[in-house]
């Protein structure tokens, strides 16, 4: 009996050991690759509506989380207003991050889709602030200035191993994706969302901090975030539209 619970203990060990080694495999495999996306205006639409990621103006999702400094807070508004990105027409997100009510993030995201239906990501401008002074913009990029390209944060059609970058920005801007599922159930303060998508969401800048994000049909957006390594989640407490 020893023997065969050894073999088992031995065998779920290198059944990890080899699942590891794949989805570090699958990582180097787009980490590789040579990333060069051809922008042509005429290719993007005006609006976003992918059914998993999309934008209404005047729209604010609310989310919170619980962190070792407290509790954190980001809202993430579709304002009216559009920016100008290698000549295509973005619409602009503005996140902003509260750390026990204290302003800490202030963030303008540049988002555009083309006719295919998948959602381009044009660069940041980003501002972290202590004591309501801005001390960096650590994490600012934007497409066409200083060789940064885009990326896709969501395809048109996503289908399970799909692998994609969000944005590029050599040495500063890496973040990828994958699809993991298609039909998750979530539950969070907000509600509870069926046929979820799932992804893990790296960069190579910053080890250990990969992420799943769930997006749900009902909302276009995501509703929960959770830390791969830590268990920290970020979950969608409220919807509000203008």
């Amino acid at each position: 009996m020893k023997a065969n619970k050894t073999k088992s203990i031995l065998f779920v060990i290198a059944l990890t050991g080899m699942i590891l080694i794949f989805i570090s495999a699958c990582k180097t495999s787009i980490t590789n690759e040579v990333y060069d996306p051809q922008i042509n205006p005429a290719d993007f639409i005006t609006g976003v509506d992918n059914e998993y990621f999309f934008l209404i103006p005047g729209r604010t999702l609310i989310y919170e989380a619980k962190t070792d400094e407290g509790t954190e807070r980001i809202e993430v508004t579709t304002l009216n207003d559009t920016r100008v990105v290698m000549g295509i027409e973005c619409m602009i997100v503005w996140d902003q991050v509260f750390l026990n009510d204290e302003l800490v993030e202030d963030t303008m995201d540049w988002f555009a889709q083309d006719m295919d239906g998948n959602v381009w990501y044009f660069g940041e401008d980003s501002k972290e602030i202590r004591n309501g002074e801005v001390i960096s913009h650590a994490g600012s990029w934007e497409s066409g200035i200083d060789n940064a390209k885009p990326g896709i944060i969501m395809l048109a059609n996503p289908e399970i191993g799909d692998q994609y970058r969000q944005e590029y920005l050599i040495g500063q801007a890496e973040d990828m994706g994958e699809v993991l599922a298609m039909d998750e159930k979530v539950e969070v303060p907000y509600g509870v969302f069926e046929s979820c998508l799932k992804t893990r969401d790296w960069t190579p800048l910053e080890k250990n901090s990969d992420e799943y994000k769930y997006y749900s049909l009902d909302t276009g957006a995501v509703v929960l975030e959770v830390g791969v390594y830590s268990g920290e989640r970020v979950e969608l407490v409220d919807i509000k539209n203008e």
